[in-house]
């Protein structure tokens, strides 16, 4: 698995998907059944995720890099 993503763009992606990780779970903890909630919540966790990979499955299908 090569890296395909910039350090500029690995920070945004942690940053962002740590915000939407905290968003969700308050979210969630005052509507526990919505599942709007959770589906953002593994959606930033991918995120985050792809920050500290620094790969992203998008981009490397695109052949796009953002090094």
């Amino acid at each position: 698995m090569q890296k395909n993503v910039g350090t500029m763009d690995a920070i945004m992606r942690i940053t962002c998907g740590l915000y939407g990780l905290v968003w969700s779970a308050t979210r969630m903890a005052n509507r526990p059944k919505s599942r709007s909630y959770c589906l953002m919540a593994i959606l930033s966790a991918m995120k985050v995720a792809e920050g500290i990979t620094r790969y992203c499955p998008m981009l490397a299908m695109l052949g796009k890099n953002t090094k």
